[in-house]
Protein backbone atom coordinates (compact mmCIF):
# COMPACT_ATOMS: atom_id res chain seq x y z
CA UNK A 1 0.00 0.00 0.00
CA UNK A 2 2.79 2.39 0.91
CA UNK A 3 4.63 1.49 -2.32
CA UNK A 4 1.53 2.25 -4.39
CA UNK A 5 1.18 5.66 -2.71
CA UNK A 6 4.88 6.29 -3.43
CA UNK A 7 4.44 5.57 -7.16
CA UNK A 8 1.25 7.65 -7.25
CA UNK A 9 3.08 10.60 -5.71
CA UNK A 10 5.95 10.22 -8.20
CA UNK A 11 3.48 10.14 -11.10
CA UNK A 12 1.77 13.26 -9.75
CA UNK A 13 5.11 15.10 -9.53
CA UNK A 14 6.06 13.93 -13.04
CA UNK A 15 2.82 15.19 -14.53
CA UNK A 16 3.17 18.61 -12.93
CA UNK A 17 6.87 19.12 -13.69
CA UNK A 18 7.53 17.18 -16.91
CA UNK A 19 4.30 16.35 -18.73
CA UNK A 20 3.42 19.20 -21.11
CA UNK A 21 0.05 17.60 -21.98
CA UNK A 22 -1.03 17.52 -18.34
CA UNK A 23 -2.76 20.74 -17.32
CA UNK A 24 -4.68 21.44 -14.14
CA UNK A 25 -5.24 24.50 -11.98
CA UNK A 26 -2.40 23.31 -9.73
CA UNK A 27 0.07 22.78 -12.61
CA UNK A 28 -0.76 26.20 -14.09
CA UNK A 29 -0.32 27.84 -10.69
CA UNK A 30 3.00 26.05 -10.20
CA UNK A 31 4.24 27.22 -13.61
CA UNK A 32 3.19 30.82 -12.91
CA UNK A 33 4.93 30.70 -9.53
CA UNK A 34 8.20 29.44 -11.05
CA UNK A 35 8.02 32.02 -13.85
CA UNK A 36 7.53 34.84 -11.33
CA UNK A 37 10.36 33.47 -9.19
CA UNK A 38 12.72 33.44 -12.19
CA UNK A 39 11.75 36.98 -13.17
CA UNK A 40 12.11 38.06 -9.54
CA UNK A 41 15.65 36.67 -9.48
CA UNK A 42 16.52 38.56 -12.64
CA UNK A 43 15.09 41.77 -11.18
CA UNK A 44 17.06 41.20 -7.98
CA UNK A 45 20.31 40.85 -9.94
CA UNK A 46 19.62 44.14 -11.73
CA UNK A 47 18.76 46.00 -8.52
CA UNK A 48 21.74 44.57 -6.62
CA UNK A 49 24.06 46.15 -9.19
CA UNK A 50 22.95 49.53 -7.76
CA UNK A 51 25.15 49.61 -4.67
CA UNK A 52 22.96 52.02 -2.67
CA UNK A 53 19.89 49.81 -3.13
CA UNK A 54 21.84 46.64 -2.34
CA UNK A 55 23.33 48.07 0.86
CA UNK A 56 19.94 49.37 2.03
CA UNK A 57 18.10 46.07 1.44
CA UNK A 58 20.96 43.60 1.72
CA UNK A 59 19.17 41.33 4.20
CA UNK A 60 16.12 41.15 1.94
CA UNK A 61 18.22 40.34 -1.14
CA UNK A 62 20.22 37.66 0.70
CA UNK A 63 17.07 36.09 2.11
CA UNK A 64 15.40 36.08 -1.29
CA UNK A 65 18.49 34.47 -2.85
CA UNK A 66 18.63 31.73 -0.20
CA UNK A 67 14.92 30.97 -0.58
CA UNK A 68 15.28 30.89 -4.37
CA UNK A 69 18.24 28.52 -4.20
CA UNK A 70 16.28 26.22 -1.87
CA UNK A 71 13.24 26.21 -4.19
CA UNK A 72 15.25 25.70 -7.39
CA UNK A 73 17.31 22.95 -5.74
CA UNK A 74 14.17 21.19 -4.50
CA UNK A 75 12.63 21.51 -7.98
CA UNK A 76 15.78 20.03 -9.57
CA UNK A 77 15.76 17.05 -7.19
CA UNK A 78 12.04 16.48 -7.78
CA UNK A 79 12.58 16.54 -11.54
CA UNK A 80 15.37 13.95 -11.25
CA UNK A 81 13.26 11.75 -8.99
CA UNK A 82 10.08 11.94 -11.09
CA UNK A 83 11.91 11.53 -14.43
CA UNK A 84 11.72 7.77 -13.74
CA UNK A 85 8.12 7.93 -15.02
CA UNK A 86 9.14 9.12 -18.50
CA UNK A 87 9.46 5.68 -20.10
CA UNK A 88 7.50 3.06 -18.15
CA UNK A 89 9.37 0.16 -19.77
CA UNK A 90 12.82 1.60 -19.05
CA UNK A 91 14.60 1.38 -15.73
CA UNK A 92 14.11 4.32 -13.38
CA UNK A 93 17.79 5.27 -13.26
CA UNK A 94 18.14 5.05 -17.03
CA UNK A 95 15.28 7.53 -17.40
CA UNK A 96 16.85 9.80 -14.81
CA UNK A 97 20.26 9.67 -16.47
CA UNK A 98 18.68 10.49 -19.82
CA UNK A 99 16.96 13.53 -18.31
CA UNK A 100 20.09 14.73 -16.49
CA UNK A 101 21.89 14.86 -19.87
CA UNK A 102 19.08 16.82 -21.52
CA UNK A 103 19.25 20.55 -22.27
CA UNK A 104 16.55 21.44 -19.75
CA UNK A 105 18.39 19.64 -16.95
CA UNK A 106 21.66 21.40 -17.81
CA UNK A 107 19.88 24.77 -17.64
CA UNK A 108 18.34 23.87 -14.26
CA UNK A 109 21.76 22.85 -12.94
CA UNK A 110 23.39 26.07 -14.18
CA UNK A 111 20.71 28.04 -12.33
CA UNK A 112 21.79 26.70 -8.93
CA UNK A 113 25.41 25.59 -9.45
CA UNK A 114 27.11 29.03 -8.96
CA UNK A 115 25.60 29.40 -5.48
CA UNK A 116 26.91 26.01 -4.35
CA UNK A 117 30.33 26.58 -5.93
CA UNK A 118 30.61 29.75 -3.86
CA UNK A 119 30.42 27.65 -0.68
CA UNK A 120 33.68 25.88 -1.61
CA UNK A 121 35.47 28.33 -3.91
CA UNK A 122 35.35 32.06 -3.07
CA UNK A 123 33.94 33.96 -6.05
CA UNK A 124 33.68 37.68 -6.63
CA UNK A 125 30.11 38.55 -5.62
CA UNK A 126 29.62 40.72 -8.70
CA UNK A 127 30.53 37.76 -10.91
CA UNK A 128 28.21 35.52 -8.91
CA UNK A 129 25.31 37.95 -9.34
CA UNK A 130 25.78 37.96 -13.10
CA UNK A 131 25.81 34.15 -13.19
CA UNK A 132 22.41 34.20 -11.50
CA UNK A 133 20.99 35.66 -14.71
CA UNK A 134 21.42 32.17 -16.17
CA UNK A 135 18.16 31.40 -14.37
CA UNK A 136 16.39 33.29 -17.14
CA UNK A 137 17.17 30.31 -19.37
CA UNK A 138 14.69 28.32 -17.29
CA UNK A 139 11.94 30.36 -18.97
CA UNK A 140 12.48 28.32 -22.15
CA UNK A 141 10.48 25.54 -20.47
CA UNK A 142 7.37 27.72 -20.22
CA UNK A 143 7.35 29.64 -23.53
CA UNK A 144 6.82 27.86 -26.85
CA UNK A 145 8.53 30.63 -28.85
CA UNK A 146 11.78 30.08 -26.96
CA UNK A 147 11.44 26.32 -27.40
CA UNK A 148 11.08 26.83 -31.16
CA UNK A 149 14.26 28.93 -31.25
CA UNK A 150 16.24 26.36 -29.26
CA UNK A 151 14.92 23.54 -31.45
CA UNK A 152 16.01 25.40 -34.58
CA UNK A 153 19.49 25.98 -33.13
CA UNK A 154 19.70 22.30 -32.17
CA UNK A 155 18.59 21.17 -35.63
CA UNK A 156 20.92 23.55 -37.48
CA UNK A 157 23.89 23.07 -35.16
CA UNK A 158 25.90 21.46 -37.98
CA UNK A 159 25.51 24.57 -40.14
CA UNK A 160 26.36 26.86 -37.22
CA UNK A 161 29.44 24.78 -36.44
CA UNK A 162 30.57 25.12 -40.06
CA UNK A 163 30.11 28.92 -39.93
CA UNK A 164 32.04 29.17 -36.66
CA UNK A 165 34.82 27.03 -38.11
CA UNK A 166 35.05 29.21 -41.23
CA UNK A 167 34.95 32.37 -39.12
CA UNK A 168 37.77 31.05 -36.91
CA UNK A 169 39.94 30.34 -39.93
CA UNK A 170 39.25 33.78 -41.41
CA UNK A 171 40.06 35.50 -38.10
CA UNK A 172 43.43 33.74 -37.91
CA UNK A 173 44.22 34.45 -41.58
CA UNK A 174 43.13 38.10 -41.32
CA UNK A 175 45.14 38.62 -38.12
CA UNK A 176 48.23 37.03 -39.67
CA UNK A 177 47.86 39.13 -42.85
CA UNK A 178 47.45 42.46 -41.07
CA UNK A 179 50.33 41.58 -38.73
CA UNK A 180 52.64 41.07 -41.70
CA UNK A 181 51.49 44.28 -43.40
CA UNK A 182 51.19 46.62 -40.38
CA UNK A 183 53.77 45.35 -37.90
CA UNK A 184 56.55 47.69 -39.02
CA UNK A 185 54.27 50.73 -39.26
CA UNK A 186 52.50 50.13 -35.91
CA UNK A 187 54.62 47.78 -33.78
CA UNK A 188 52.86 48.84 -30.59
CA UNK A 189 49.42 47.90 -31.98
CA UNK A 190 50.08 44.92 -34.26
CA UNK A 191 52.93 43.46 -32.21
CA UNK A 192 51.81 39.83 -32.63
CA UNK A 193 49.23 37.71 -34.41
CA UNK A 194 47.18 37.14 -31.20
CA UNK A 195 47.14 40.91 -30.58
CA UNK A 196 46.00 41.46 -34.19
CA UNK A 197 43.04 39.12 -33.69
CA UNK A 198 41.08 41.89 -31.93
CA UNK A 199 41.19 43.97 -35.12
CA UNK A 200 40.31 40.88 -37.20
CA UNK A 201 37.27 40.06 -35.05
CA UNK A 202 35.77 43.57 -35.05
CA UNK A 203 36.45 43.94 -38.78
CA UNK A 204 35.02 40.58 -39.85
CA UNK A 205 31.93 41.11 -37.72
CA UNK A 206 31.55 44.58 -39.35
CA UNK A 207 31.50 46.26 -35.92
CA UNK A 208 34.62 48.34 -36.53
CA UNK A 209 35.27 50.08 -33.20
CA UNK A 210 38.03 52.15 -34.79
CA UNK A 211 40.42 51.82 -31.85
CA UNK A 212 42.80 49.75 -34.01
CA UNK A 213 43.08 50.61 -37.70
CA UNK A 214 45.65 49.98 -40.44
CA UNK A 215 47.47 53.08 -41.71
CA UNK A 216 49.49 51.76 -44.66
CA UNK A 217 47.89 51.69 -48.13
CA UNK A 218 48.27 47.91 -48.35
CA UNK A 219 46.85 47.52 -44.84
CA UNK A 220 43.81 49.64 -45.68
CA UNK A 221 43.23 47.67 -48.89
CA UNK A 222 43.46 44.46 -46.89
CA UNK A 223 41.03 45.91 -44.32
CA UNK A 224 38.54 46.77 -47.06
CA UNK A 225 38.68 43.24 -48.49
CA UNK A 226 38.24 41.69 -45.05
CA UNK A 227 35.31 44.02 -44.25
CA UNK A 228 33.55 43.02 -47.50
CA UNK A 229 34.10 39.34 -46.71
CA UNK A 230 32.80 39.96 -43.20
CA UNK A 231 29.51 41.37 -44.52
CA UNK A 232 28.83 38.13 -46.36
CA UNK A 233 29.99 35.98 -43.48
CA UNK A 234 27.87 37.87 -40.93
CA UNK A 235 24.78 37.19 -43.05
CA UNK A 236 25.29 33.42 -42.94
CA UNK A 237 24.08 32.79 -39.35
CA UNK A 238 21.07 35.04 -39.90
CA UNK A 239 20.20 33.17 -43.10
CA UNK A 240 20.59 29.79 -41.40
CA UNK A 241 18.41 30.90 -38.49
CA UNK A 242 15.73 32.41 -40.73
CA UNK A 243 15.60 29.30 -42.94
CA UNK A 244 15.48 27.05 -39.87
CA UNK A 245 12.63 29.07 -38.33
CA UNK A 246 10.68 28.95 -41.60
CA UNK A 247 11.11 25.16 -41.81
CA UNK A 248 10.13 24.71 -38.16
CA UNK A 249 6.97 26.81 -38.58
CA UNK A 250 6.08 24.93 -41.77
CA UNK A 251 6.43 21.61 -39.95
CA UNK A 252 4.27 22.89 -37.10
CA UNK A 253 1.61 24.00 -39.58
CA UNK A 254 1.62 20.55 -41.15
CA UNK A 255 1.42 18.95 -37.71
CA UNK A 256 -1.51 21.19 -36.71
CA UNK A 257 -3.33 20.45 -39.97
CA UNK A 258 -2.79 16.71 -39.51
CA UNK A 259 -4.00 16.97 -35.90
CA UNK A 260 -7.22 18.71 -37.00
CA UNK A 261 -7.78 16.15 -39.78
CA UNK A 262 -7.43 13.27 -37.32
CA UNK A 263 -9.89 14.91 -34.91
CA UNK A 264 -12.35 15.56 -37.77
CA UNK A 265 -12.06 12.00 -38.96
CA UNK A 266 -12.95 10.76 -35.48
CA UNK A 267 -15.66 13.45 -35.16
CA UNK A 268 -14.02 14.80 -32.01
CA UNK A 269 -14.00 18.45 -33.03
CA UNK A 270 -16.21 21.03 -34.73
CA UNK A 271 -14.04 23.66 -36.41
CA UNK A 272 -16.85 26.19 -36.30
CA UNK A 273 -17.88 25.70 -32.66
CA UNK A 274 -15.04 24.24 -30.58
CA UNK A 275 -13.03 27.45 -30.28
CA UNK A 276 -11.73 26.60 -26.82
CA UNK A 277 -10.33 23.25 -27.96
CA UNK A 278 -8.82 24.85 -31.08
CA UNK A 279 -7.14 27.52 -28.96
CA UNK A 280 -5.71 24.86 -26.63
CA UNK A 281 -4.21 22.92 -29.56
CA UNK A 282 -2.89 26.14 -31.11
CA UNK A 283 -1.01 27.09 -27.94
CA UNK A 284 0.39 23.58 -27.65
CA UNK A 285 1.78 23.69 -31.20
CA UNK A 286 3.00 27.29 -30.87
CA UNK A 287 1.42 28.94 -33.92
CA UNK A 288 -0.23 32.35 -34.11
CA UNK A 289 -3.99 32.85 -34.25
CA UNK A 290 -3.74 34.01 -37.88
CA UNK A 291 -1.80 30.92 -38.97
CA UNK A 292 -4.27 28.63 -37.22
CA UNK A 293 -7.20 30.56 -38.75
CA UNK A 294 -5.82 30.01 -42.27
CA UNK A 295 -5.54 26.26 -41.66
CA UNK A 296 -9.09 26.10 -40.28
CA UNK A 297 -10.48 28.03 -43.26
CA UNK A 298 -8.73 25.64 -45.63
CA UNK A 299 -10.19 22.60 -43.83
CA UNK A 300 -13.71 24.12 -43.73
CA UNK A 301 -13.44 24.84 -47.46
CA UNK A 302 -12.43 21.24 -48.10
CA UNK A 303 -15.34 20.00 -45.97
CA UNK A 304 -17.81 22.07 -48.00
CA UNK A 305 -16.36 20.92 -51.30
CA UNK A 306 -16.56 17.30 -50.14
CA UNK A 307 -20.19 17.81 -49.04
CA UNK A 308 -21.09 19.35 -52.42
CA UNK A 309 -19.36 16.50 -54.22
CA UNK A 310 -21.33 13.90 -52.25
CA UNK A 311 -24.54 15.82 -52.90
CA UNK A 312 -23.86 15.85 -56.65
CA UNK A 313 -23.09 12.13 -56.62
CA UNK A 314 -26.31 11.48 -54.71
CA UNK A 315 -28.44 13.15 -57.41
CA UNK A 316 -26.42 11.74 -60.32
CA UNK A 317 -28.20 8.38 -60.15
CA UNK A 318 -31.84 7.46 -60.70
CA UNK A 319 -33.53 6.71 -57.35
CA UNK A 320 -35.64 3.92 -58.98
CA UNK A 321 -33.30 1.95 -61.22
CA UNK A 322 -29.95 3.16 -59.85
CA UNK A 323 -28.59 4.03 -63.29
CA UNK A 324 -26.43 7.11 -63.74
CA UNK A 325 -28.35 10.04 -65.12
CA UNK A 326 -26.97 11.83 -68.21
CA UNK A 327 -25.12 15.06 -67.51
CA UNK A 328 -26.79 18.28 -68.63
Amino acid sequence: MALTAWYTLRKFVYNNLHNDDYETAFSRGLNYFLILLILGNAAAVLLESVNDIYQSYRLFFDLFENISIAIFSFEYLLRIWSAAEHEPFESAWKNRLKWVKSGGAVIDLLAILPAYINFFVPIDLRFLRILRLLRLLKLTRYFVSLQILLRVIEREKGAFQAVIFILSIMIVMAAASVYVVENKAQPEVFNSIPASMWWAVVTLTTVGYGDVTPITPLGRFLGAIITILGVGLAALPAGILANGLANELQQRKQFLELKFRELLQRSEIDLAADQEKIEEIRKEVGLTTEQTHDIILQLIREQREEALKQEREQYAYCPHCGKKLPEL
